[in-house]
């Protein structure tokens, strides 16, 4: 499909007023049960979410992963939940299909259940469907108090960037059998807690396929293996837009910071030498209002 005939098709769409079923919680839950593979992304702005929405993807993520790829910071501790906030509300404005899960950034629940709940309820009324927290068994006490809110609540265990970075770096999880038998009993007591999905995060493809085929709920692999029943990308990575961190379990789709580069440096050159705007990018006068002009401007 051509640049020209998406947008059109946008366009189309729109004027038609045509809606696509919203996906919910029990749709990600049943595709599990029918053996069919969760697509899920980041986003955090109305444009690439719409782009995503309009592709199929099921689950937008607005992942506080904004903090490295969208605000420069080193890791994603510094997020705050204004920043959440509004990531969130730029997603949910571009999207009618996919489910929107927002991250919960670092502090904004690990203090108490109260504030968990507060700030929760927060993301969901700034348009989030679900949101996603990390940690395993310290947190299922504020999970049970979130869903019991009335929110559903997406589980992320393995690799946690949250934290893991404070304490032994980004390393590949649950290389032995102590390691994954402790995984395999979070995961299994964060379904008990009531999760409907849970992100396993750079977690051996041996764990996370035992993991996968020991809890009923889905889960959403990133950087572990093709057993998973979803897989997760961050949007920035997968398009090439952001290179300071290379993972290894990173597909390049497209180069599009290349792109982008290229026609910065165009436009650049084109400016400087005055062959931007040209007479079809400019508007111009009516020949007899421009003469009338003249004899008053020139006397």
């Amino acid at each position: 499909m051509t640049n020209g005939s998406y947008y059109d098709k946008l366009k189309h769409d729109e004027d038609n007023k045509i809606h696509t079923k919203k996906i919910t919680v029990s749709d990600i839950i049943s595709m599990k049960e029918k053996q069919k593979k969760i697509s899920v992304l980041t986003a955090y702005d109305f444009c690439t979410a719409k782009i995503c929405d309009k592709a199929g993807i099921d689950i937008l993520l607005v992942g506080d992963s904004a903090g490295m790829v969208m605000m420069g910071h080193k890791n994603t501790i510094n997020v705050t939940m204004e920043e959440m906030t509004i990531f969130c509300k730029s997603v949910s404005n571009g999207v009618s299909r996919a489910m929107i899960v927002t991250d919960m950034p670092f502090g904004s629940y690990q203090i108490n259940s109260d504030m968990a709940v507060k700030n929760a309820i927060h993301l969901i009324k700034s348009g989030s469907d679900a949101i996603k927290l990390e940690g395993g068994i310290e947190i299922s006490k504020t999970i049970k108090e979130i869903i019991r809110a009335g929110i559903p609540v997406m589980g992320h265990i393995g690799l946690k960037p949250q934290t893991s970075t404070l304490w032994e770096g980004y390393k590949v999880q649950g290389t032995t059998k102590s390691a994954a038998l402790k995984l395999l009993e979070e995961a299994k007591m964060l379904e008990e807690a009531g999760i409907f999905s849970l992100v396993l995060e750079m977690t051996s493809s041996e764990v996370s396929e035992i993991i996968t085929n020991n809890i009923k709920i889905p889960t959403i692999g990133i950087g572990s293996g093709n057993s998973c029943d979803g897989q997760v990308l961050v949007l920035h990575d997968m398009l090439g837009l952001y290179d300071l961190l290379k993972p290894k379990f990173v597909k390049k789709y497209a180069d599009v910071g290349k792109i982008i580069y290229d026609a910065v440096s165009k436009y650049n050159e084109e400016v400087k030498n005055n062959d931007f705007p040209s007479i079809e990018h400019s508007f111009i006068m009516k020949e007899n209002e421009l003469a009338k002009l003249k004899d008053i401007v020139l006397k």
